[in-house]
């Protein structure tokens, strides 16, 4: 009986009685196929215009259908076409080497198969279950900018843009974003007329020229802080009035009115029941 061959490898398969004194050297030819088929690479040139280009299953021999990753290289001028035999069943990984603008489509010879799109310079994963090429999509790579960390958000990739030098990443368990590290206020310029106080900030207030208002934010979480201090020393002549703004002040549906001279402060806010507490006065 003669040797038969292998449906997707075209390894010779000997008969019993067959081949005598050839046994070693198909073997190891049949060694060398597998091999090709595990961990060969190979580049195949489809360069030119328009047309098919069929990878080879040769029966009893290495050939470059059988390598377990392809390059098509080439300048191309035309869009191309590769197929393997329809019935092979196999595992590839593809590279797209060419050089042109247009298509590459991988098929069985009666297939559909998959296409690299003409700017598609890339890699596939691609298996073929004898009847047609298949694409195991791979994972996109993240998105967003230049100098961004990337992160889940909600099955898709986020971005936090850098912060500036000495800052750390912070979250207030929804949004995440780099800040000082310093813990304090934000300290702003003299303020010397009527003013909205923003969390997180600090204010020299000057009532030097006259009584100033600073208005509280109308939607305080726990735990946001603000600061002032009398910058000229005039709080007792000219009061600083600390607005509420709808929430209470140290437990009293009250403005804060401040006349000690030199006075320097922080609220912080807690509740709707107590409101801003003073941290320090």
């Amino acid at each position: 009986m003669a040797s038969t061959y292998s449906s997707d490898l075209k390894l010779e398969l000997m008969a019993t009685g067959e081949k005598s004194g050839l046994w070693g050297d198909i073997t190891n030819t049949n060694l060398n196929i597998l091999q090709q088929a595990i961990a060969g690479y190979e580049a195949v040139s489809i360069a030119g215009g328009a047309q098919t280009t069929a990878l080879t299953f040769s029966n009893g021999v290495t050939s470059n259908g059988k390598n377990a990753v392809i390059k098509f290289t080439g300048t191309i001028t035309g869009n191309q076409i590769v197929t393997i035999p329809d019935g092979i069943e196999k595992v590839y990984v593809i590279e797209n080497g060419t050089t042109g603008a247009f298509t590459v489509q991988v098929k069985t010879a009666s297939g559909s198969g998959v296409t690299f799109a003409a700017a598609d310079k890339g890699q596939k994963f691609l298996y073929s279950n004898g009847t047609d090429i298949i694409d195991i999509a791979l994972a996109s790579p993240p998105g967003g900018s230049d100098k961004q960390i990337q992160f889940n958000d909600n099955g898709s990739f986020g971005g936090i843009t850098m912060g500036t030098a000495g800052q750390v990443l912070t979250t207030d368990g929804t949004t995440a974003s780099f800040g000082d590290i310093s813990g304090g206020a934000s300290w702003q310029a003299v303020q010397t007329g009527n003013f909205n106080a923003n969390v997180g900030e600090g204010y020299f207030v000057n009532t030097s020229a006259g009584a100033i208002t600073a208005t509280l934010p109308g939607s305080p979480v726990l735990g946001d802080f603000i600061s002032f201090i009398d910058y000229a020393g005039t709080f007792d002549t000219n009061n600083l009035t600390v607005a509420r703004n709808g929430k209470n002040i140290q437990g009293t549906a009250a403005d804060l009115t401040v006349a000690t001279e030199r006075a320097g402060f922080t609220l912080v806010y807690v509740d709707t029941t107590q409101g801003w507490l003073l941290q320090n006065n």
